[in-house]
């Protein structure tokens, strides 16, 4: 019987999954959190949970109240850390190299820079933090429970979710997106719905962080155990005498090189769960023998399975944004309108002088360093009107293109876990995605000329001239315009083509129905799942921290309800 055809059954789990057992811990207090190196050699749990991170938290809590949990976690713990914690220093993280960043940087071979995260909490430590849920028909095609879907939204956002204080800047622009047609005015709401709307945010009315370790708040401490700095090697199979790979334990390593192996208890119910990410999801498999033969030939690693799939199917969504320098100082925000535009593309908005920079720079500056170390934008040349003296104030609007729906894949590049895979996405190679970023920013320069938000721009400052501004800085390694027009304004077209950014949006690599099946199960093998980002196809709602933080939470009530009824 499936447990979640009864709305009844369905309460009734929730109610259990709801009560505490007893005392939980509040953040950043966790009794159950500790370094790698204070675990012992060998360890048995019934789930062993790789990646503590947006899916990994939330789906580590709920199995806690049932289950004896293990949480591996590569990085740190995001409290006290006010790169991460604070508003105002968005992009601190992302823009530091060194060897304890919260953030690994990687460049795929799209000549795009791009980050994955190193720290509990994942992407939600890191991210501009917009909440918002994926739409009603997203849900039904994924074939999630509608009911368990909207009760995991929420279970999420009683902890991390908020209203954002919806400033002058970002007001100009909701009002601009409906003036040009992005209607209708759908407020507050953090459901993804056509129009424009403000949605949520995971910073407070403080300007706090609240990321998916948040969620650990909810753990029976008892029922857990997370491990920081653990970085994960291999996953172990018993394969001997049966008809299909059987994963018991998995091989880690603390921040000394100690090595460390957990295994899963006896139980045919008891699971190893992968929530590594996009990226650390099909390189866990493919460096544990699970994946394309001739990859893990060519790295000598023994087969487990030839899986063709794993690593395949990888996506990232285009993002290109407009600085729009304002003569009026502009409030520090993040992500907090959203256009919707219902043409395959969504507008959104993040602005204020100091903005990325902690006080420490212009706002333009700090966001091209989460790209680019030596990017820079040269004010004298670029900008006449403002003197040495004036502060360069201004903010940028966005425009991504949903889906997408050009594809890549990924491939080892060495056997060691901590080595960035090669990706590639292939931006725009699906023309269709071309146009899509073209009528995003035909939307933008509406916006930009709308009455809405005329105050914010120089009223002579046209439109191409903004876009060569913004063209004239490198945000990527790919081939910089050439020839007799290259010093011209760029065309839509060119500018999306140049100026092409990460969302850090990625996904894919391990998607449904190829890699894993309905339930996240890898296809092919027993007592393995995944459960993250690299499991789906299509890019959900307009920013994705939301479905990732449900699923993880939607994915724990369903194995508890599995467990419960199959004991």
């Amino acid at each position: 019987m499936d447990i979640f055809g009864s709305w009844s059954l369905l309460v009734a789990l929730s109610l259990f999954v709801h009560s505490p057992i007893c005392s939980s811990d509040k953040a950043p207090n966790y009794s159950f959190m500790r370094d790698a190196t204070e675990s012992p050699t060998t360890s048995y749990y019934d789930y062993i949970i790789v990646g503590g991170g947006t899916a990994g938290c939330p789906l580590a809590a709920t199995l806690s109240q049932n289950a004896s949990v293990l949480l591996l976690e590569r990085g740190g713990s995001p409290y006290n850390n006010p790169n991460i914690t604070r508003l105002s220093a968005f992009g601190a993280a992302l823009s530091d190299l060194s060897e304890a960043s919260p953030s690994q940087r990687f460049i795929s071979e799209d000549g795009v820079i791009n980050s994955r995260a190193r720290v509990l909490g994942g992407g939600s430590a890191l991210n501009a933090g917009f909440y918002t849920r994926a739409g009603t028909k997203y849900v039904r095609n994924m074939g999630w429970d509608g009911g368990l879907a909207n009760e995991s939204y929420r279970w999420v956002e009683a902890k991390v979710a908020f209203q954002p204080p919806m400033g002058q800047w970002q007001t100009a622009v909701r009002d601009g997106l409906l003036e040009v047609g992005i209607v209708p005015n759908n407020g507050f709401t953090y459901d993804h719905i056509n129009g424009t709307k403000f949605g949520g945010t995971i910073f407070d009315r403080n300007g706090h962080r609240h990321t998916a370790a948040d969620l650990l708040e909810y753990a029976n401490p008892k029922g857990i155990t997370v491990l920081l700095h653990a970085t994960v090697h291999r996953i172990l199979f018993r394969t001997p005498g049966t008809t299909k790979p059987i994963a018991n334990g998995v091989v880690y390593r603390d921040r000394t090189g100690q090595a460390h192996r957990a295994y899963l208890k006896e139980g045919s119910l008891n699971e190893i769960i992968v929530s590594a990410g996009t990226l650390g999801s099909p390189q866990l498999l493919m460096l544990s023998g699970v994946g394309p033969s001739a990859q893990l030939q060519a790295q000598n690693i023994t087969m487990v399975m030839d899986q063709p799939h794993v690593g395949q199917g990888m996506y990232d969504n285009p993002m290109n944004a407009v600085f729009i320098p304002s003569p009026i100082p502009v409030e520090v925000s993040l992500i907090e309108v959203v256009g919707i535009t219902g043409e395959g593309t969504y507008v959104e908005a993040a602005g204020g002088e100091n903005f990325g920079g902690g006080g420490s720079g212009s706002s333009t500056k700090d966001y091209y360093a989460m790209f680019s170390p030596k990017a820079t934008l040269v004010e004298s040349n670029s900008m006449p009107k403002l003197s040495s003296a004036q502060p360069f104030q201004g903010g940028f609007i966005l425009e991504k293109v949903m889906g997408p729906l050009s594809t890549g894949h990924l491939e080892l590049r060495t056997r060691n876990p901590n080595d960035n895979p090669v990706v590639t996405f292939n931006y725009f190679q699906n023309p269709d995605d071309l146009k899509r970023c073209v009528r995003g920013i035909q939307t933008i320069e509406r916006v930009v000329q709308s009455k809405a938000f005329a105050r914010y721009k120089y009223a002579d400052m046209s439109f191409e001239h903004l876009l060569n501004l913004t063209a004239g800085t490198p945000v990527n390694l790919r081939p910089p315009r050439s020839g007799p027009g290259a010093s011209l304004p760029p065309s839509a077209e060119e500018f999306c083509q140049h100026t092409v950014t990460t969302i850090w949006h990625y996904h894919g690599g391990c998607v449904v129905g190829r890699v894993v099946d309905g339930d996240y199960k890898v296809i092919g093998i027993d007592r393995l799942r995944v459960i993250d980002m690299s499991t789906v196809g299509y890019c959900p709602g307009t920013n994705p921290q939301a479905t990732v933080m449900m699923l993880g939470r939607y994915m724990g009530v369903k194995i508890l309800g599995e467990r419960l009824t199959k004991k």
